[in-house]
């Protein structure tokens, strides 16, 4: 398969702005503007899942924003049996990841109905695997790839945290030979345990062992790449139990994590919530930059330490 073989595309309805101009930005390939001023590639063919074409768009930072050089692939959320990477919230956090320097990538995977697992798995490393081989035509570095996944797709991008190297879980998606290893992970309100998504397997294979397999859980160690979590305290669908308990145990085996919490919101809180979207862009944003933009550890605190006026810093 060609690295960057792609679709043609006019206007992707519900994206993009109307009648936008055309710019090329790299060889054989078109963009366009969204609303939010990101440079839009759409409909690019990354790899196949069966006899199936798998696309994604590429939202590039707007024009006068320093890019970080720092890729971020999109996931989005259905429970397995709809969605696609139109999604809205995608759509609204590449936006605000794109004015903070980031390249979003949103991707399609199978649905249930169009394969069953590990489908989802291999199709997410398949574009993994293309983001990586088509670093330098994205601006981007080679080993500065996270995967952010939304609900279900939470999961996925979980599983593809857990799972650097696993060549059992690759599939043959496209670019065989390129690594899918991610170097962080976003998980926005994230599916932490197949239990709930037993009809991705195939009548009959829902079993323990099997359900065991596909969950996050079940990789967590110290080789799980960093994570953020960013959960409303009022889901319905997910708890938000179910994001901190993963942080607690990641950071005990001294993984790098955090966890945002945002007061009141419920599931998919960012298909409509423009401060919440900002407060979570903004965590990433402090999270990646800190770890692979630009490596800064936090200073020691010093107990003891007095300022003078009799507080401690």
């Amino acid at each position: 398969m060609n690295r960057m073989s792609r679709r043609r595309f006019v206007q992707s309805t519900g994206v993009l702005a109307a009648a936008p101009a055309l710019t090329a930005v790299t060889a054989g390939a078109q963009t366009q503007r969204d609303a939010g001023e990101l440079r839009v590639e759409s409909d690019v063919v990354f790899g196949k899942g069966g006899e199936i074409d798998l696309l994604l768009d590429v939202y590039h930072p707007p024009e006068g924003v320093t890019p970080k050089r720092m890729a971020v692939v999109h996931l989005f959320g259905g429970g397995f049996f709809v969605g696609n990477k139109n999604a809205r919230y995608i759509v609204s956090d590449a936006r605000a990841l794109g004015r903070l320097g980031y390249t979003s990538i949103s991707a399609n995977y199978r649905l249930q109905s169009e394969g069953s697992w590990p489908a989802q798995i291999h199709d997410t490393k398949a574009a993994i695997r293309w983001t990586r081989a088509n670093a330098d035509g994205l601006g981007i570095d080679a080993d500065k790839i996270a995967v952010a996944g939304y609900s279900a797709g939470g999961m996925l991008a979980l599983m593809a945290a857990g799972t650097n190297g696993m060549q059992e879980l690759e599939g043959d998606g496209g670019n065989a030979g390129v690594s899918s290893d991610v170097q962080a992970c976003i998980g926005v309100y994230p599916l932490a345990n197949a239990r709930t998504a037993t009809g991705l397997f195939p009548e009959g294979q829902a079993t323990p062992e099997n359900i065991a397999a596909a969950s996050p859980t079940s990789y967590i160690s110290e080789n799980f790449a960093p994570t953020i979590f960013i959960h409303g305290t009022a889901d319905n669908t997910i708890p938000v139990s179910s994001s901190i308990e993963f942080f607690n145990r990641l950071h005990d085996l001294g993984v790098p994590a955090a966890l945002t919490l945002i007061q009141g919101a419920d599931h998919a809180f960012d298909n409509d919530a423009p401060d919440a979207i900002d407060v979570m862009a903004r965590s990433i944003d402090l999270f990646l930059d800190r770890l692979f933009v630009d490596p800064t550890p936090y200073a020691r605190f010093g107990a003891g330490r007095g300022t003078g006026n009799g507080v401690r810093r």
